[in-house]
């Protein structure tokens, strides 16, 4: 059976890069930057997220816990 998919938790013991990652993904829809950089920015997080950990959706799509 394969391993379950790993997913970003804030209160978790994360490295200080992988907590970088994600509150740079966060910011930068927010920022007024061109949005093809906004763009770029953004899949290249998600492509070292899915190198990296396995899963291209770890900053994304958090699946609700039971209870």
């Amino acid at each position: 059976m394969p391993e379950p998919l790993k997913w970003y938790d804030d209160k978790a013991d994360n490295s200080p890069w992988i907590d970088a990652l994600a509150e740079l993904r966060q910011r930068a829809a927010r920022e007024g930057h061109c949005y093809q950089h906004v763009q770029a920015i953004t899949v290249a997080i998600d492509q070292y997220a899915e190198k990296a950990l396995g899963n291209r959706n770890y900053f994304l799509n958090k699946p609700y816990g039971v209870g």
